[in-house]
């Protein structure tokens, strides 16, 4: 798992970000996303912060990523919505 948090000051820039991290992963809050953790998608994501988004930040916008191992992750502890995602359902 990895999780996405970011304040970007520029609304346009902001919600293209959103709308990039949204095809990765899930929304938990206003500005922190959860992605399933793979190389291939830490490596996307970085690449595409260093090309497209880091040359229209300002000094004020930041984005941290933070990878969890799955060891890690069965350490998180869940409340109400995020906890009911976590349940696998399976339909017939």
């Amino acid at each position: 798992m990895l999780i996405i948090t970011y304040d970007i000051s520029n609304d346009k820039v902001r919600t293209k970000f959103w709308k990039f991290l949204k095809k990765y992963g899930r929304r938990l809050q206003y500005s922190v996303f959860e992605l399933k953790n793979s190389e291939r998608i830490l490596n996307i994501i970085k690449m595409e912060v260093e090309k497209v988004f880091k040359p229209q930040f300002t000094w004020a916008d930041s984005i941290l990523i933070l990878p969890f191992t799955k060891v890690d992750r069965e350490k998180v502890i869940r409340y109400w919505q995020p906890a009911m995602e976590e349940e696998e359902i399976l339909f017939l």
